[in-house]
């Protein structure tokens, strides 16, 4: 997975390549954790994720409570990263564009 994390304003995107997996969830974690003081409002841009696990998820709900729900933003997620928010319920909870 490769991550990048850019600065505009208040606003901190992290752009999420590869897969979120066990392996690599601990990752993103440090670093939505790293940018969240910097930013009020922040985007993972998922356009090139192609799986997401359990550990992925709970990353990402993770960064919705340190953010808040209106300030975080999911972007760019494919049909099958999708159809696991779907299943899991979160498409309620998140903000998915």
């Amino acid at each position: 997975m490769n991550l990048n994390t850019a600065f505009e304003e208040k606003t901190c995107t992290i752009t999420i390549e590869g897969s979120i997996d066990a392996l690599t969830a601990r990752e993103l974690e440090q670093a939505v954790n790293d940018a969240a003081p910097q930013c009020e409002k922040m985007v993972l841009d998922m356009t090139k994720v192609d799986y997401i696990s359990s550990g992925g998820l709970r990353v990402v709900v993770g960064a919705n409570h340190t953010v808040g729900k209106d300030n975080l933003t999911l972007k760019g997620l494919s049909d099958n990263v999708l159809e696991i928010f779907r299943l899991t319920g979160f498409t309620k909870y998140l903000n998915i564009e």
